[in-house]
């Protein structure tokens, strides 16, 4: 729930209290849970639910309180830094075997379970997991050998 609440709200503070509200209202309404649903997702609907509250909250505080403006985005220097190593890495992905390739784009980018990814490519699970273990260590020596930092 706190990993939900950190991605969405950006904010390690706010995520503490909005996973804090959320299993109070979890206990509190622990009597409408339908057994017939998953008890996470029930779950995770309620975090959610307290988050959009919790941006709701935000926008009031917004126009109450004057704050400072930051400016967030990337300087010209980290931008550069980004596309070189997202290039070196694409090239690096390019250079592994199609076998290697296809499991990682199938995992990192499709973000398919192993379950899937095995029913796909019809293979069972633990090649599976042994092929993405040997992508990405075949990727991190091609990458590190195009200049890549070491991760």
């Amino acid at each position: 729930m706190f990993r939900f609440a950190r991605r969405m709200l950006d904010n390690d503070e706010d995520a503490r209290d909005a996973t804090q509200d959320s299993l109070v209202k979890v206990l509190r309404n622990l009597h409408r849970y339908d057994p017939k649903r998953s008890f996470a997702t029930w779950v995770f609907g309620i975090t959610r639910n307290t988050c959009i509250d919790e941006f709701r909250r935000r926008k009031r505080r917004a126009y109450d309180e004057p704050g400072e403006i930051v400016d967030t985005s990337p300087t010209p220097l980290q931008h550069v830094s980004r596309t070189q190593r997202a290039d070196r890495l694409r090239e690096a992905l390019e250079q592994l075997p199609p076998m290697y390739r296809e499991v990682l784009v199938l995992y990192h980018f499709e973000h398919k379970k192993y379950s899937e990814i095995a029913e796909i490519l019809d293979v069972p699970m633990g090649t599976v997991m042994n092929r993405i273990f040997r992508a990405r260590r075949k990727l991190r020596v091609i990458y590190e050998a195009r200049g890549g930092a070491p991760a």
